[in-house]
């Protein structure tokens, strides 16, 4: 229960999803020259359907919404850690972590 003696519904917590999710993508739209804001944006989408998991196993009284938000916590934390080690080999090769001078790496 909240000050006014209401619960958060369904809804709060999709709305909450929803701006998050919005705002990864416009970052990621906005900004396509840093690797670190690009990297941001992806673990702030990923927090926002970890939200929509948690409202839906709130609203059914299922945990297993919730399991997979710690299976989805897991894969970001991985995916934080492989992605900031090569971004930190990339500069060190390259001095830079912009997108666009680091398109030599195609194949």
């Amino acid at each position: 229960m909240d000050v006014f003696g209401q619960g958060l519904a369904l809804g709060h917590y999709l709305a909450l999803g929803a701006v998050l999710f919005c705002i990864s993508v416009a970052g990621i739209f906005l900004n396509r020259k840093n690797v670190i804001i690009l990297l941001m944006c992806i673990e702030l989408m990923l927090l926002a359907v970890n939200i929509n998991f948690i409202g839906f196993s709130r609203q059914f009284g299922d945990e297993s919404g919730q399991i997979f938000v710690f299976f989805i916590l897991t894969v970001a934390a991985a995916e934080a850690a492989i992605g900031l080690a090569i971004l930190v080999v990339l500069f060190r090769n390259r001095r830079t972590i912009n997108v666009a001078e680091l398109d030599m790496l195609k194949g």
